[in-house]
Order: structure tokens, then C-alpha cells, then sequence
């Protein structure tokens, strides 16, 4: 099986976590610290706290800016790791708006048509890779008094005007599960410039052992989101890693590219004028209008015939049951859905060769021959 992720693993990391594990430390303590140092810096943020994974660093976001029940935010329903279920999962309602056609991330104009006087805040992801409309979404948030909330759980790397994603939300959310280049297990980060909201996020993480006396820190209940001195440990190597990892994802990246340019019909990826650089966070493939979500699923199903693992790129938020019974139907975001239904997700990681991603691709378009829907199949 050619798996759709594949960990980018080195010598490096393991003797980084086989010195942890001969240390008295394994959960949260100065690795964890380390790690939060070092990935702040990264992104150029005041403060890092390390989480459980990015759906908990939202949770616990959002709790921290006192965001439950009345209040609402609003979010796109078009993601992978879809960490927008925190915002159900603190009491808050989650006000979908559909997404720009070409990016496939929160389309300004109508996250604005949603707001009303319980919005609260607005999260905007970083789709696959793709820097949102930052600029816009910052001036919407100001001028309704919003919190603006980053999503940039599939984007590391990746730059807007100049700057590396996470820099733009009030405060922003990382997730290292896979499959993505920087990878712990699980594993999230949020970050900020308030420091005043990063300790109220800690409080509400977790509680150190001096703390469980402290009136202050008492004051809140912690919910145990915290990171293990393990996984930080992976986490910091791979971190000082990460150029090296996103420089041979580049590789695959153009790889492919060379190959799907030998069919009729596909057009390159598509990058917003304004974004310096994408690091993608999968390998997506968007079939023509002539594909119906079932056509889509065929080819996942003969990929898998042929041992290479495949896969749709989301179910799109509104259509889940849990959000239907908020009153949400399918038709409710045209674009979204037009979208979901014909994205191909293909194997993306370093470990790939040249023979196996031209096997992908050529399976790939047989499988679409196969299906009778010619072979308008857009990248």
C-alpha cells in the first residue's frame, strides 16, 4: 500500500525521544516549555501554549475569551481537521458561511452577511495551505468588533504579505497529527501576542503542581489539555527539522505537477496573488464539473484496488447529523458542496518516489477513463 501520509522521521528525532525517555520527565514539564519557546519564535508570536491537539486549543480558546452559550461564531464548514467542532463543543453556536470558489477558504463578504448581535467571533482557516484572505477578514473583524481567530492546523510554512501564517488571528491554532509535515502524534499549538488571554488559556489547559493551591489559578477549572514532555520532545525536533521536511514535500509537490501536465484539461494549482508561499497540507485534485461525488468515490475505491491510499478531502461540516439537527441542509453553501464532492485527495509525503507518484497519477486518470467522465480533471 502507498499510504496517503508518511511520517518524516530521522535518527535526529529518535535520539531526541529516546533522551526524554531516560529522563525523569514524561509528562508536561521543560520539554513541553522548550517546545512552546521555540515554535513561538518560529511564528514570530509572543506565546505558545502546547495542547492536546488544535480541536483542544480552540476549545480552550475560546473558553479563555469567555465564548459559550448565546454567543455565536462564525466558521467555514470546508476543512480537514474541521477543529470548528470546538465551537459546539463550548456552548457556542456555529454560523457556517460558504468559502471562495478558488482558494477554498472563508470568503469575506459572506462571513459578514452572518454576523449579527451575538456574533462574537470569526474563525478563518488556512485551507490546505492556503493563506485566507487575512487583510479583508482583519478589517471585518474590526469594524464588528470580533475576535478573530486563525486556523492554521494544515498551513505551517506557508506565507500572506511577507509574513508566516499564525501571525494573523487574535490567536491562532497549529495541530502536529497527520497528516501533516510536522508531526508528534497528536499534538496542537496555539498562539499569541495577549498575554494576558495566553494565561488564561494555560489556566484553563492544565494546572501545575505549585498552582494547586494558587487562588488565582483556582479560579478556573482546567481540563487536562496539556502536552506530554514526549511528544514535545518529537515535536521540537521536528520543528528544527521543518525547512528540511517542507523543502522535500516541494520536491513531491513539483513531481507531481510534472506529471498531471501530460493530461488534457488540468490547470496548476491555484495561488492568490497576494500569498507569497504555500506549503500544502495534501495533494488535492479537483475533478471537472462533468464528476459527481460518486464518480469521486469510484476512483478513491479503484485507487484502493490498486493499493494506493485515497480519500475525499472533507464532509462538509453542515451536511454531518450533529449539525443538521442545528437546522442545516445540504444546498445551504452552493459552493462548498460543488467543491467537497469532486476533491480527490492523493498520497503527499517525502518518502515518495518518482515511479510511485507517476503510478498514482496514471491510476488516477485510468480510474477516471474507467468511470465514462472523460478527463477533465483539474488540479
Amino acid at each position: 500500500m502507498i499510504p496517503l501520509s508518511d511520517p518524516d522521521i530521522s535518527l535526529f528525532e529518535l535520539d531526541f525521544v529516546a533522551a526524554t525517555l531516560k529522563s525523569p520527565r514524561l509528562s508536561q514539564g521543560p520539554m513541553v516549555e522548550s517546545f512552546e519557546a521555540a515554535f513561538a519564535a518560529h511564528v514570530g508570536r509572543r506565546h505558545a501554549i502546547a495542547v492536546q491537539s488544535g480541536t483542544m486549543g480552540l476549545f480552550l480558546g475560546l473558553k479563555a475569551c469567555g465564548i459559550g452559550n448565546g454567543s455565536e461564531v462564525i466558521a467555514s464548514p470546508y476543512s480537514w481537521h474541521q477543529i470548528a467542532h470546538a465551537i459546539a463543543n463550548c456552548g457556542a453556536k456555529p454560523v457556517f458561511a460558504d468559502i471562495d470558489y478558488w482558494s477554498g477558504t472563508l470568503d469575506p463578504a459572506k462571513a459578514e452577511a452572518k454576523i449579527t448581535d451575538s456574533t462574537r467571533a470569526m474563525l478563518a482557516g488556512n485551507t490546505n495551505g492556503h493563506p485566507a484572505e487575512w487583510d479583508a477578514l482583519r478589517e471585518l473583524a474590526r469594524r464588528h468588533d470580533l475576535i478573530l481567530i486563525e486556523d492554521s492546523t494544515e498551513a505551517i510554512g506557508s506565507r500572506y504579505k511577507g509574513r508566516t501564517v499564525g501571525g494573523f488571528g487574535d490567536f491562532s491554532i497549529f495541530d502536529f497529527s497527520q497528516p501533516g509535515p510536522l508531526v508528534c502524534g497528536e499534538g496542537g499549538m496555539v498562539v499569541t501576542d495577549d498575554t494576558e488571554l495566553a494565561s488564561r488559556i494555560r489556566q484553563f489547559r492544565s494546572r501545575r503542581i505549585d498552582e494547586r493551591f494558587s487562588i488565582v489559578a483556582g479560579g478556573r477549572t482546567p481540563w487536562q489539555g496539556g502536552m506530554s514532555d514526549l511528544t514535545a520532545a518529537l515535536g521540537l525536533a521536528q520543528l528544527e527539522r521543518l525547512d528540511e521536511i517542507l523543502e522535500r514535500r516541494k520536491l513531491i509537490e513539483d513531481n507531481y505537477l510534472d506529471h498531471v501536465r501530460s493530461f488534457e484539461g488540468i490547470k496548476d494549482p491555484y495561488v492568490a496573488p497576494e500569498v507569497d508561499e504555500v506549503h500544502w497540507f495534501l495533494y488535492l485534485v479537483h475533478l471537472g464539473t462533468r464528476f459527481s461525488k460518486s464518480s469521486r468515490d469510484a476512483i478513491v475505491n479503484d485507487l484502493h484496488t490498486e493499493e494506493i491510499e485515497a480519500t475525499a478531502y472533507c464532509q462538509p461540516m453542515h451536511l454531518q447529523p450533529f449539525y443538521q439537527d442545528m437546522g442545516y441542509r445540504k444546498g445551504n453553501f452552493f459552493v462548498t458542496e460543488k467543491v467537497a464532492d469532486r476533491v480527490l485527495v492523493l498520497p503527499f509525503h517525502g518518502h515518495l518516489s518518482e515511479d510511485q507518484i507517476g503510478f498514482i497519477v496514471k491510476t488516477a486518470k485510468d480510474a477516471s477513463l474507467n468511470i465514462g467522465a472523460g478527463s477533465a480533471i483539474y488540479l
